[in-house]
Protein backbone atom coordinates (compact mmCIF):
# COMPACT_ATOMS: atom_id res chain seq x y z
CA UNK A 1 0.00 0.00 0.00
CA UNK A 2 1.29 3.36 -0.90
CA UNK A 3 1.00 5.96 1.77
CA UNK A 4 2.23 9.96 1.33
CA UNK A 5 6.08 9.75 1.79
CA UNK A 6 5.90 13.05 4.02
CA UNK A 7 4.76 10.80 6.88
CA UNK A 8 7.94 8.82 7.50
CA UNK A 9 9.23 12.18 9.18
CA UNK A 10 6.80 12.64 11.06
CA UNK A 11 6.87 11.75 14.64
CA UNK A 12 3.23 11.12 16.36
CA UNK A 13 1.71 13.54 18.72
CA UNK A 14 2.50 11.84 22.12
CA UNK A 15 -0.26 12.62 24.27
CA UNK A 16 -0.79 12.18 27.80
CA UNK A 17 -1.14 8.62 28.84
CA UNK A 18 -5.10 7.86 29.69
CA UNK A 19 -6.18 6.94 32.86
CA UNK A 20 -7.58 3.87 31.44
CA UNK A 21 -4.57 2.91 30.22
CA UNK A 22 -2.97 3.08 33.54
CA UNK A 23 -5.77 1.61 35.23
CA UNK A 24 -5.31 -1.95 32.74
CA UNK A 25 -1.23 -1.56 32.89
CA UNK A 26 -0.62 -1.54 36.66
CA UNK A 27 -3.54 -2.57 38.44
CA UNK A 28 -4.07 0.95 40.29
CA UNK A 29 -7.89 1.77 40.98
CA UNK A 30 -9.22 4.30 38.77
CA UNK A 31 -9.71 7.12 41.54
CA UNK A 32 -6.48 6.30 42.86
CA UNK A 33 -4.89 7.90 39.94
CA UNK A 34 -4.20 10.78 39.32
CA UNK A 35 -3.43 12.58 36.21
CA UNK A 36 -0.97 15.62 35.31
CA UNK A 37 0.22 15.07 32.06
CA UNK A 38 -2.02 17.10 29.81
CA UNK A 39 -2.69 20.91 31.07
CA UNK A 40 -6.74 20.06 31.88
CA UNK A 41 -8.37 22.10 34.40
CA UNK A 42 -8.34 19.84 37.57
CA UNK A 43 -11.53 21.20 38.89
CA UNK A 44 -13.29 20.43 36.02
CA UNK A 45 -15.62 22.80 33.93
CA UNK A 46 -18.20 25.46 34.95
CA UNK A 47 -21.39 23.26 36.79
CA UNK A 48 -23.38 25.49 34.42
CA UNK A 49 -22.33 23.32 31.85
CA UNK A 50 -23.69 20.56 33.01
CA UNK A 51 -26.97 22.20 33.49
CA UNK A 52 -27.24 23.52 29.99
CA UNK A 53 -26.70 20.32 28.31
CA UNK A 54 -29.69 18.78 26.19
CA UNK A 55 -29.06 15.03 25.04
CA UNK A 56 -32.39 15.10 23.24
CA UNK A 57 -31.02 16.98 20.59
CA UNK A 58 -28.48 14.65 20.10
CA UNK A 59 -29.82 13.27 16.75
CA UNK A 60 -29.94 17.02 14.60
CA UNK A 61 -26.88 17.99 13.48
CA UNK A 62 -25.43 21.31 15.10
CA UNK A 63 -26.08 24.88 13.30
CA UNK A 64 -23.39 25.45 11.65
CA UNK A 65 -23.23 28.53 11.78
CA UNK A 66 -22.08 28.78 15.38
CA UNK A 67 -23.78 32.20 15.38
CA UNK A 68 -24.66 31.77 19.30
CA UNK A 69 -20.59 30.50 20.52
CA UNK A 70 -19.69 33.12 17.82
CA UNK A 71 -21.63 35.87 19.37
CA UNK A 72 -20.30 34.96 22.56
CA UNK A 73 -16.50 35.30 22.00
CA UNK A 74 -17.23 38.29 19.94
CA UNK A 75 -18.91 40.18 22.56
CA UNK A 76 -16.13 39.24 25.19
CA UNK A 77 -12.95 39.94 23.08
CA UNK A 78 -14.42 43.02 21.14
CA UNK A 79 -14.43 41.74 17.87
CA UNK A 80 -17.15 40.99 15.42
CA UNK A 81 -18.56 37.51 14.54
CA UNK A 82 -17.31 37.55 11.12
CA UNK A 83 -13.59 38.10 12.64
CA UNK A 84 -13.79 34.07 14.28
CA UNK A 85 -13.97 30.68 13.07
CA UNK A 86 -14.21 27.56 15.12
CA UNK A 87 -12.77 24.33 14.76
CA UNK A 88 -12.41 20.71 16.62
CA UNK A 89 -9.84 22.35 18.87
CA UNK A 90 -7.59 25.24 18.40
CA UNK A 91 -5.30 22.86 16.82
CA UNK A 92 -7.77 21.99 13.87
CA UNK A 93 -7.42 25.30 12.99
CA UNK A 94 -3.20 25.20 13.17
CA UNK A 95 -4.15 22.94 10.37
CA UNK A 96 -6.07 25.24 8.03
CA UNK A 97 -4.07 27.88 8.39
CA UNK A 98 -1.49 25.56 7.04
CA UNK A 99 -4.06 24.10 4.45
CA UNK A 100 -4.96 27.57 2.79
CA UNK A 101 -1.63 29.19 2.50
CA UNK A 102 0.11 25.84 1.44
CA UNK A 103 2.18 26.15 -1.97
CA UNK A 104 5.56 24.94 -3.20
CA UNK A 105 8.84 25.95 -1.27
CA UNK A 106 6.08 26.69 1.74
CA UNK A 107 7.96 27.27 4.69
CA UNK A 108 6.96 27.37 8.80
CA UNK A 109 8.91 28.94 11.90
CA UNK A 110 8.59 28.80 15.28
CA UNK A 111 10.14 27.81 18.58
CA UNK A 112 12.89 25.58 18.99
CA UNK A 113 10.77 23.76 21.45
CA UNK A 114 7.20 24.25 21.12
CA UNK A 115 3.76 22.61 20.20
CA UNK A 116 4.24 19.61 18.41
CA UNK A 117 1.30 20.01 16.23
CA UNK A 118 3.10 23.11 14.09
CA UNK A 119 5.71 20.83 12.59
CA UNK A 120 3.17 17.96 12.54
CA UNK A 121 0.90 19.53 10.14
CA UNK A 122 3.73 21.28 8.26
CA UNK A 123 5.54 18.80 7.48
CA UNK A 124 1.84 16.60 6.57
CA UNK A 125 2.00 19.05 3.47
CA UNK A 126 5.59 18.91 2.62
CA UNK A 127 6.50 22.37 4.31
CA UNK A 128 10.00 23.26 5.76
CA UNK A 129 10.00 23.63 9.38
CA UNK A 130 12.25 26.27 10.45
CA UNK A 131 13.31 26.35 14.09
CA UNK A 132 15.26 29.10 16.39
CA UNK A 133 18.31 28.07 18.07
CA UNK A 134 17.08 28.50 21.87
CA UNK A 135 14.51 26.57 22.68
CA UNK A 136 12.29 29.69 24.03
CA UNK A 137 11.35 32.30 22.08
CA UNK A 138 14.01 34.51 21.60
CA UNK A 139 12.62 37.34 18.69
CA UNK A 140 15.75 38.33 17.63
CA UNK A 141 16.22 34.82 16.49
CA UNK A 142 12.80 35.00 15.05
CA UNK A 143 13.47 37.97 12.93
CA UNK A 144 16.94 36.54 11.60
CA UNK A 145 15.59 34.10 10.49
CA UNK A 146 12.55 35.57 8.85
CA UNK A 147 14.71 37.40 7.27
CA UNK A 148 16.61 34.85 5.50
CA UNK A 149 14.20 32.33 4.87
CA UNK A 150 10.80 34.22 4.59
CA UNK A 151 8.77 31.73 5.74
CA UNK A 152 4.65 31.65 4.80
CA UNK A 153 3.82 31.30 8.40
CA UNK A 154 5.22 32.27 11.73
CA UNK A 155 3.94 30.85 14.88
CA UNK A 156 4.37 32.11 18.42
CA UNK A 157 2.86 30.47 21.48
CA UNK A 158 2.01 32.78 23.94
CA UNK A 159 2.58 31.46 26.33
CA UNK A 160 4.99 28.57 25.26
CA UNK A 161 3.62 24.69 25.74
CA UNK A 162 5.80 22.72 26.68
CA UNK A 163 8.07 25.47 28.79
CA UNK A 164 5.25 27.94 29.94
CA UNK A 165 7.82 31.20 29.35
CA UNK A 166 5.85 33.92 28.03
CA UNK A 167 6.07 36.81 25.47
CA UNK A 168 5.13 40.24 26.37
CA UNK A 169 2.19 41.67 24.10
CA UNK A 170 4.58 44.91 23.47
CA UNK A 171 7.89 42.30 22.74
CA UNK A 172 5.21 41.04 19.73
CA UNK A 173 4.14 44.39 18.60
CA UNK A 174 7.81 45.29 18.02
CA UNK A 175 8.58 42.30 16.04
CA UNK A 176 5.63 42.44 13.95
CA UNK A 177 6.81 45.67 12.89
CA UNK A 178 9.30 44.01 11.21
CA UNK A 179 7.12 40.96 9.47
CA UNK A 180 5.71 41.38 5.73
CA UNK A 181 1.95 41.76 5.52
CA UNK A 182 2.16 38.36 3.39
CA UNK A 183 3.44 36.17 6.19
CA UNK A 184 0.39 35.03 8.09
CA UNK A 185 1.75 35.45 12.19
CA UNK A 186 -0.27 32.85 14.42
CA UNK A 187 -0.52 33.45 18.09
CA UNK A 188 -1.54 30.64 19.60
CA UNK A 189 -2.98 31.90 22.79
CA UNK A 190 -4.15 28.42 24.47
CA UNK A 191 -3.14 29.40 27.59
CA UNK A 192 -3.52 33.13 27.68
CA UNK A 193 -6.18 33.29 30.33
CA UNK A 194 -3.35 32.24 32.85
CA UNK A 195 -1.02 34.44 31.69
CA UNK A 196 -3.35 37.81 31.28
CA UNK A 197 -4.25 37.07 35.05
CA UNK A 198 -0.41 36.77 36.13
CA UNK A 199 0.93 39.69 34.37
CA UNK A 200 -1.16 41.85 32.61
CA UNK A 201 1.75 42.95 30.30
CA UNK A 202 1.86 39.38 29.04
CA UNK A 203 -1.78 39.61 27.78
CA UNK A 204 -2.73 39.49 24.32
CA UNK A 205 -6.27 41.66 23.28
CA UNK A 206 -7.20 39.81 20.09
CA UNK A 207 -8.94 42.93 18.48
CA UNK A 208 -6.29 45.35 18.94
CA UNK A 209 -3.57 42.90 17.00
CA UNK A 210 -6.18 42.05 14.07
CA UNK A 211 -7.36 45.74 13.63
CA UNK A 212 -3.33 47.00 13.75
CA UNK A 213 -1.69 43.87 11.98
CA UNK A 214 -3.63 41.96 9.15
CA UNK A 215 -1.94 39.60 8.73
CA UNK A 216 -2.01 38.10 12.61
CA UNK A 217 -4.57 35.26 13.56
CA UNK A 218 -5.10 34.95 17.00
CA UNK A 219 -6.20 31.36 18.55
CA UNK A 220 -7.97 30.42 21.50
CA UNK A 221 -9.15 26.98 23.10
CA UNK A 222 -12.02 25.77 25.65
CA UNK A 223 -9.88 22.48 26.19
CA UNK A 224 -7.71 24.37 29.30
CA UNK A 225 -8.93 26.94 31.70
CA UNK A 226 -12.35 26.25 30.30
CA UNK A 227 -12.17 22.28 31.54
CA UNK A 228 -13.79 21.36 28.14
CA UNK A 229 -10.39 19.05 27.05
CA UNK A 230 -12.96 16.63 26.12
CA UNK A 231 -14.94 18.62 23.67
CA UNK A 232 -12.90 19.89 21.84
CA UNK A 233 -14.03 23.29 20.92
CA UNK A 234 -10.95 25.95 19.87
CA UNK A 235 -11.48 29.49 17.86
CA UNK A 236 -9.49 31.49 16.01
CA UNK A 237 -9.88 35.35 15.59
CA UNK A 238 -8.51 37.25 12.65
CA UNK A 239 -9.57 39.70 9.44
CA UNK A 240 -12.57 38.77 7.69
CA UNK A 241 -10.35 37.94 4.62
CA UNK A 242 -8.17 35.38 7.05
CA UNK A 243 -11.73 34.03 8.25
CA UNK A 244 -13.12 33.61 4.63
CA UNK A 245 -10.25 31.57 3.38
CA UNK A 246 -10.05 29.24 6.52
CA UNK A 247 -13.72 28.60 6.01
CA UNK A 248 -13.33 27.18 2.78
CA UNK A 249 -11.26 24.51 4.12
CA UNK A 250 -13.57 23.76 7.13
CA UNK A 251 -15.47 20.97 6.75
CA UNK A 252 -19.38 21.19 7.80
CA UNK A 253 -20.64 19.83 11.36
CA UNK A 254 -16.66 20.38 12.47
CA UNK A 255 -18.14 20.36 16.35
CA UNK A 256 -20.87 18.61 17.59
CA UNK A 257 -23.84 19.75 19.42
CA UNK A 258 -22.85 18.85 22.47
CA UNK A 259 -19.51 20.80 22.14
CA UNK A 260 -21.25 23.74 21.36
CA UNK A 261 -23.86 23.54 23.99
CA UNK A 262 -20.91 23.28 26.56
CA UNK A 263 -18.56 25.90 24.87
CA UNK A 264 -21.69 28.39 25.27
CA UNK A 265 -22.25 27.96 28.50
CA UNK A 266 -18.58 27.48 29.57
CA UNK A 267 -17.67 31.19 28.28
CA UNK A 268 -20.36 32.91 30.41
CA UNK A 269 -19.26 31.00 33.92
CA UNK A 270 -16.22 34.16 34.13
CA UNK A 271 -16.52 33.88 37.81
CA UNK A 272 -15.92 30.19 37.82
CA UNK A 273 -12.71 30.70 35.56
CA UNK A 274 -11.22 33.33 37.83
CA UNK A 275 -11.70 31.23 40.88
CA UNK A 276 -9.64 28.41 38.98
CA UNK A 277 -6.84 30.45 37.44
CA UNK A 278 -6.43 31.83 41.73
CA UNK A 279 -6.16 28.31 42.54
CA UNK A 280 -3.98 27.58 39.88
CA UNK A 281 -1.58 30.17 40.61
CA UNK A 282 -1.82 29.44 44.69
CA UNK A 283 -0.92 25.83 44.03
CA UNK A 284 1.70 27.19 41.68
CA UNK A 285 3.57 28.91 44.48
CA UNK A 286 3.98 25.62 46.23
CA UNK A 287 5.40 23.89 42.86
CA UNK A 288 8.63 26.89 42.94
CA UNK A 289 8.94 26.61 46.64
CA UNK A 290 9.39 22.83 46.51
CA UNK A 291 11.21 23.14 43.53
CA UNK A 292 13.80 25.88 45.06
CA UNK A 293 13.97 23.72 48.66
CA UNK A 294 15.40 21.07 46.87
CA UNK A 295 17.23 21.90 44.44
CA UNK A 296 15.17 21.41 41.54
CA UNK A 297 15.74 23.49 38.55
CA UNK A 298 12.01 25.07 37.06
CA UNK A 299 11.07 27.30 34.31
CA UNK A 300 9.02 30.38 35.72
CA UNK A 301 5.83 29.68 34.19
CA UNK A 302 2.38 31.84 33.13
CA UNK A 303 0.33 28.73 32.13
CA UNK A 304 -1.35 26.43 34.10
CA UNK A 305 2.13 23.63 34.08
CA UNK A 306 5.37 24.13 35.60
CA UNK A 307 8.30 22.60 33.66
CA UNK A 308 11.23 20.42 35.84
CA UNK A 309 14.38 19.90 35.12
CA UNK A 310 17.88 19.48 37.17
CA UNK A 311 21.01 17.27 36.75
CA UNK A 312 19.72 15.05 40.16
CA UNK A 313 16.36 13.97 38.18
CA UNK A 314 16.74 11.50 35.12
CA UNK A 315 13.15 12.24 33.75
CA UNK A 316 12.28 9.47 31.87
CA UNK A 317 13.17 7.15 35.04
CA UNK A 318 11.52 9.56 37.41
CA UNK A 319 8.18 9.81 35.36
CA UNK A 320 8.06 5.97 34.99
CA UNK A 321 8.37 5.96 38.82
CA UNK A 322 5.78 8.26 39.80
CA UNK A 323 3.09 6.51 36.97
CA UNK A 324 3.75 3.20 38.39
CA UNK A 325 2.17 4.83 41.74
CA UNK A 326 -0.34 6.32 40.34
CA UNK A 327 0.75 9.83 38.91
CA UNK A 328 0.91 10.57 35.04
CA UNK A 329 2.93 13.77 34.04
CA UNK A 330 4.73 14.32 30.99
CA UNK A 331 8.02 13.12 30.18
CA UNK A 332 9.93 15.79 27.50
CA UNK A 333 12.60 13.46 26.61
CA UNK A 334 10.86 13.26 23.20
CA UNK A 335 11.90 16.94 22.72
CA UNK A 336 15.16 16.26 23.43
CA UNK A 337 15.33 17.71 27.33
CA UNK A 338 15.75 15.85 30.78
CA UNK A 339 12.96 17.65 31.88
CA UNK A 340 9.19 16.66 33.24
CA UNK A 341 6.15 18.91 32.94
CA UNK A 342 3.61 18.53 35.70
CA UNK A 343 0.51 20.12 35.08
CA UNK A 344 -1.28 22.20 38.40
CA UNK A 345 -3.65 20.20 39.86
CA UNK A 346 -5.44 20.90 43.21
CA UNK A 347 -4.03 20.82 46.77
CA UNK A 348 -4.51 17.30 47.54
CA UNK A 349 -2.96 16.03 44.35
CA UNK A 350 0.15 18.46 44.58
CA UNK A 351 0.84 17.21 48.12
CA UNK A 352 0.67 13.36 46.97
CA UNK A 353 3.22 14.62 44.04
CA UNK A 354 5.79 16.56 46.52
CA UNK A 355 5.46 13.14 48.67
CA UNK A 356 6.53 11.04 45.59
CA UNK A 357 9.06 13.08 44.29
CA UNK A 358 10.99 13.00 47.88
CA UNK A 359 10.53 9.50 48.11
CA UNK A 360 12.12 8.95 44.52
CA UNK A 361 14.99 11.19 46.00
CA UNK A 362 15.04 9.06 49.20
CA UNK A 363 15.29 6.07 47.31
CA UNK A 364 17.71 7.30 44.32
Amino acid sequence: MYFNPMLRDIASYEAGKPIELVVREYGIKREDIVKLASNENPYGTSPKVLQSIHLEDMSLYPDDSYYELKDGLAAHYGVDSQNIIIGSGSDQIIEFCIHALHKEGFKILHAGITFAMYGIYAKLYGAKVLKTPDNAHNLAQFLESYQTHKPDIIFLCVPNNPLGECLESKQIEDFLAHISPDTLVVIDGAYQEYAAYKDSARGIAPAHFIDKYPNVIYLGTFSKVYGLGGMRVGYGIAQKDIITALHKVRAPFNITTLSLQAAISALKDQEFIRSCIQKNFEQMTRYEEFATTNGIGFIPSYTNFITYHSEQIQSTKLCQWLLERGVIVRDLASYSLNALRITIGTQEQNTRVFALIQEYFSNN
